[in-house]
């Protein structure tokens, strides 16, 4: 099979287009042929091993990568069964959200890591949701945080996580603000927001608005200044943070959760590579999407042969919604 291969850390052109086996389903897995991936910013991050605190944490390997095909976002078509794996079949049109795979042409992945494809979604629509949108849930404490008349904010509320929350949260019930830039303002009302803040000209934390549930997934204000927007009792949900090389958007999402212990608020961070919980909400928002309830928003669509290309253009950090890849 063709992958795009990462031997070294280092920028986009650093993954090759490599031949490689095809991958082999061990216990509880399946084969899945890719038809879609898209890119997050979870990939680049893995690819160029930043932050250089994640090294010496594990979570991307110490001198070299240790995810060689990156791609967390799989929709495809179920090829052979390994053994134990149980509750799906050949030929099943399967999405998932996985460590890593999804930039080949075949991917292994767990049966707890996967979910029908939702019903009418194309393969690249349905590429565009799993770690996006399971992210977005997370944060919203898959619903638990959210409910009528709840005021919830979500910093950032234009890229991939932050289209999935603000229809999210406008789905539970909850009265969402959204802050973006001013060109990306309708966007976001038509995702569900009933107010929009403008970052270029008002401070979200400043502003005199309380939120019950604060959705960060910009990180441009601290976790201290993000108090100033909660309730009492509210909740700030770290998910990410402006990008660096050697602590950030890590040491914001861990700032946040260690301030959970001195405050009043509570403050967590969006835990979202659990299976099975995985499969649980693909399967829920695989409903979600079916009904029209949400819908993923994708700003590019790249073919196979263009990955570098469309990871460059993420890692840039300016596409509204998701940036879809077929395979």
């Amino acid at each position: 099979m063709k992958a795009f291969v990462l031997h070294s850390f280092g920028p986009p052109r650093s993954l090759d287009l490599t031949d490689l086996d095809t991958p082999v389903p061990e216990e509880g897995e399946v084969l899945v042929r890719v038809h879609a991936t898209s890119v997050n910013p979870y990939d680049w991050h893995l690819m160029r091993g930043e932050p250089r605190v994640a090294r010496l944490m594990g979570t991307v390997g110490l001198r070299r990568p240790a995810v060689r095909v990156l791609g967390a976002d799989i929709a495809g078509r179920v090829e052979a069964l390994g053994p134990g794996a149980t509750g799906v079949a050949v030929g099943d049109e399967v999405y998932a959200l996985t460590r890593g795979g999804g930039f080949a042409e075949y991917a292994r992945v767990r049966v707890d890591e996967l979910a029908p494809k939702p019903a009418g979604l194309t393969f690249e629509q349905a590429a565009a949701v799993p770690l996006a949108a399971c992210t977005a849930l997370a944060a919203l404490d898959d619903g638990a945080a959210v409910g009528p008349g709840r005021r919830v904010c979500v910093n950032g509320a234009t890229g991939g996580v932050g289209t999935f929350a603000v229809q999210l949260a406008a789905v539970y019930g909850g009265r969402v603000t959204g802050v973006c830039g001013p060109h990306n303002a309708g966007l976001v009302r038509s995702l569900g927001a009933a107010e929009v803040i403008d970052y270029t000209r008002s401070d979200f934390t400043r502003g005199g608005a309380r939120f019950d549930l604060l959705v960060d997934i910009a990180g441009s204000r601290s976790a201290w200044a993000c108090r100033r927007a909660l309730s009492p009792g509210g909740t700030l949900a770290a998910v990410g943070g402006p990008a660096g090389r050697w602590v950030q958007p890590a040491g914001h999402v861990l700032g946040a959760a260690a301030l959970n212990a001195f405050v009043p608020q509570r403050m967590v961070a969006a835990d979202v590579f659990t299976p099975p919980r995985t499969a649980r909400r693909l399967r829920e928002l695989a409903g979600l999407l079916a009904e029209g309830r949400i819908a993923p928003v994708i700003d590019r669509t790249y073919p196979f042969s263009e990955i570098p290309a469309a990871v460059a253009y993420q890692e840039a950090g300016h596409a509204p919604g998701k940036v879809v890849v077929t395979v």
